[in-house]
């Protein structure tokens, strides 16, 4: 896990270009990797869990009242299984040195608008009830019929995860222009996201 500030060490294709724009303009909050999100799947062996939970759908011809119940299990599945106990210790530890362990906070991929929020006390077991949530998205009916047409497949890639302070922004059309960006997301406190 990293500060923003630390992600923007790193390649954009691997923290997101977002979490650059946002380190450039000392927006605050933490990364955390993709790899922890495949961690995660590995671990609570998910690939196997909703490889069967999905082989009864045909990609070459869909029947989506079948897909649909199927992707809300996927979803609780997301949602309720277990990080290794290592993992939530170091989930922890980030949002106390990113200065997240309390109050309100968004959870968002960078470069999507999608968020998930939560009002955290220490250890922040609420703000990884939010991560989950936000990665529980990806299985949507929805998400999982745009793979599914794109790439005949529901199988994904894990990808990084942004955790701001605040509730989620608002699109700021001045805050855009002033900064020479196509959109701003501003919150209560400032910047929360450049998309």
């Amino acid at each position: 896990m990293l500060t923003i500030a630390e992600a923007a060490q790193h390649p954009a294709h691997v923290v997101g270009a977002e979490t650059h724009r946002l380190a450039v303009h000392g927006v605050a909050g933490m990364l955390i990797p993709a790899a922890f999100e495949e961690a995660y799947y590995r671990h609570a062996n998910l690939p196997e869990q909703l490889g069967r939970l999905f082989r009864s759908v045909n990609p070459a011809r869909i029947d989506e009242d079948l897909l649909e119940p199927l992707t809300d299990q996927a979803q609780n599945l997301i949602r309720t299984s277990f990080l290794v106990d290592d993992a939530v210790q170091v989930f922890y530890r980030a949002l106390g040195n990113a200065r997240l362990a309390s109050g309100e906070l968004h959870t968002r991929r960078p470069g999507d608008q999608r968020a998930q929020t939560a009002r955290v006390a220490p250890p922040g077991t609420a703000a990884l009830h939010a991560v989950k949530r936000l990665w529980a998205q990806d299985w949507t009916f929805e998400a999982v019929l745009n793979r599914l047409d794109r790439a005949g497949s529901v199988a994904l890639e894990a990808r990084p995860t942004l955790v701001l302070a605040g509730p989620p922004g608002k699109l700021d059309p001045a805050c855009a222009a002033a900064l020479g960006v196509e959109a701003a997301l501003v919150g209560p406190d400032g910047l929360v996201g450049l998309p």
